[in-house]
């Protein structure tokens, strides 16, 4: 499932490309067609993510809320802002984009940190998701605008020159702004939304108040937003805590610590693209890392093989029915 950081790129995709400008809106799919007909007209005027979901406003009172879900992604097409994440994606977002993301040398500053200031840099060019080996570049002689619909596309939304296709979203629906300020509202809180020191407070008193297990709480949309399995992990990890421990059990220290860690993990996420949990990577590591799972992460799907710190066989065990990966050593 997507994380909070690909939500928060895709909403910045959305800044850069559609608002400000009039929406060209349909359903090729047909299950979305009255609420495309709706936006169909109306100029994008702001959007912004809360966790795992993303709100787009349109002129008119009117607000489009997308939950990705399992299966959801945006394609992009046309001009579009990239950055070599993008790029390596093929212009796909909203997917946890494991394949890694290959840097150019010049992405790499002499500490080996990724420069990128935000999503957008450094070029913009033309391009289109491969949904299959047939289909032709946008870049490539003769390419066709707008592009052709591939497969089920839940909406599709256009300007003069960019093109967004949703497909498999768990929600696409329209909302008036007294219902979106209420969807918002039953979220946690969200370190690049509002002050993230308050944010820190509604996430400790929400914890320490409560029986469920740490790892159901990390999950638990309603107590902090944006964390998915993978950073659920990570984090875990990095606090050496046991993901068993009761939320109320757990020092009030250390859930300040696991809210900081989240707080720069997400921030490393949305300028990288990559959930990068690993820290103080030379610089041919960290390269490593951008390209691979299997360089990027502590004890996420790692079963099985020995911990980085202790050697200890990393566990697998299922939780909330999602996979938890931790090490029996370091979190016991």
């Amino acid at each position: 499932m997507p994380e909070g950081h690909s939500v928060h790129r895709i909403a910045r995709q959305f800044d850069r490309n559609f608002v400000g400008r009039r929406l060209h809106a349909s359903s090729p799919q047909g299950r979305f067609s009255e609420g495309a007909a709706v936006l169909d007209g109306r100029e994008a005027l702001s959007v912004q993510a809360v966790g795992k979901q993303m709100f787009l406003e349109a002129e008119g009172d009117l607000w489009l809320r997308v939950h990705l879900g399992l299966y959801g992604a945006w394609d992009f097409a046309g001009e579009i802002l990239v950055d070599p994440t993008i790029a390596s994606a093929n212009g796909r977002m909203g997917q946890t984009n494991q394949r890694g993301t290959a840097l150019d040398e010049e992405i790499l500053d002499d500490a080996g940190e990724n420069s990128l200031s935000s999503i957008g840099a450094p070029r913009r060019t033309r391009v289109h998701v491969r949904m299959s080996e047939q289909t032709k570049s946008l870049a490539e002689e003769g390419s066709e605008w707008p592009p052709p619909v591939v497969g089920q596309v839940r909406l599709r939304l256009m300007t003069d020159v960019t093109c967004a296709d949703l497909r498999g979203p768990t929600a696409c629906v329209l909302q008036t702004p007294e219902e979106m300020l209420a969807t918002v509202a039953k979220l946690g809180p969200d370190p690049l939304v509002g002050d993230p020191d308050e944010g820190e407070e509604r996430f400790v008193r929400s914890v320490r108040r409560k029986p469920t297990a740490i790892a159901l709480l990390l999950m638990d949309q309603a107590v902090v937003s944006g964390i998915g399995n993978v950073y659920r992990a990570e984090m875990l990890f990095r606090a050496r805590l046991n993901p068993h421990t009761p939320g109320r059990e757990v020092p009030e220290d250390v859930v300040r610590g696991l809210w900081r860690d989240w707080v720069r993990l997400l921030a490393i996420g949305v300028e990288t693209g990559q959930m990068m949990t690993m820290d103080d990577l030379s610089p041919e590591q960290y390269r490593a890392a951008m390209a691979s799972r299997d360089d990027r992460h502590w004890v996420y799907h790692r079963a099985g093989l020995p911990c980085r710190i202790c050697g200890t066989e990393i566990a697998l065990e299922e939780i909330g029915a999602r996979k938890l990966y931790w090490c029996p050593s370091c979190q016991a």
